[in-house]
């Protein structure tokens, strides 16, 4: 099992737990005794992995210790200047609006780093995944969710609105009606609903979660790295419903260009 180069109090303060162990690295929200809840240093921390993971690593799993993946925001971000010694909203509203717009921007990073073709991230899902745990879920390619997952954004409920990088991949996944009535009444979506809707891959037994999530990345790591960097490029591209259709065969023409070339320079080493 690799050694994490990510600060260990970093991780600490933010409640995250890192482990690398060949292809796969294995991100756990950390503190099951508050639901996961997350706070600045969090995001922090998940910026930081995201600047660090060796070369190596082409899964990451994000998961939450105990029976919630994450319940969302600490709620001491509410009513506190500082959590921690990291901004709480009432700092933030106090801040010149240049900075405040460069703080968030930072906390977004520990969420969009994740939809990086470079590496496959899959979120598993337990319990609760609410506003912000929401959130982390979306940002991953993939997410595989325990029967009794409920997901949630509660952002608009509480009088703010989801900004790490959620409303995309909702749209996207729901479409905008839908993404409307999720965003704007903070229901529940239950594990059948979301896979229904898409935002789940597979729901499985709360029991079967690990063991599903492990059978879904010894798939992952089993096509050549180059291959599925560069699929996964061209999905994410494809997604963006602004894309020219020859603009996409255009970059499916020259990925497959650098494919050929890679695997004729394999061949002749051979």
């Amino acid at each position: 099992m690799a050694e994490s180069t990510v600060d260990a109090d970093l991780l600490d303060r933010g409640g995250v737990g890192l482990t690398i162990q060949g292809r796969r690295a294995t991100i756990t929200l950390n503190r099951p005794d508050k639901l996961n809840a997350q706070t600045p240093h969090t995001w922090y921390a998940l910026r930081e992995i995201g600047q660090s993971l060796p070369a190596e690593v082409r899964v990451v799993v994000v998961r939450g210790e105990g029976r919630s993946f994450s319940a969302g925001l600490d709620r001491r971000l509410f009513g506190a200047a500082d959590v921690d010694g990291a901004p709480g909203l009432a700092a933030l509203a106090d801040t010149p609006t240049e900075q405040a717009d460069a703080e968030i921007a930072g906390f977004q990073q520990g969420f969009s780093w994740l939809r990086d073709p470079d590496r496959i991230t899959v979120a598993a899902v337990q319990g609760h995944a609410i506003g912000a745990g929401f959130q982390l879920a979306l940002a991953c390619d993939l997410r595989v969710a325990a029967e009794d997952a409920r997901l949630r954004m509660a952002e608009t409920s509480l009088g703010l609105v989801p900004d790490l990088g959620g409303t995309l991949p909702l749209v996207r996944t729901v479409g905008y009606a839908k993404a409307v009535e999720i965003c704007l009444t903070g229901r529940d979506v239950p594990a059948a609903e979301a896979a229904a809707l898409g935002l789940v891959n597979q729901v499985v037994p709360a029991d079967g979660l690990e063991d599903a999530v492990d059978g879904l990345v010894e798939a992952l790591v089993q096509p050549p790295e180059g291959a599925s960097r560069e699929t996964l490029a061209l999905l994410s591209q494809a997604a963006d419903e602004a894309v020219d259709p020859e603009q996409q065969l255009a970059a499916e023409r020259s990925a497959q260009l650098r494919r050929i070339v890679d695997m004729a320079a394999l061949l002749r080493s051979e």
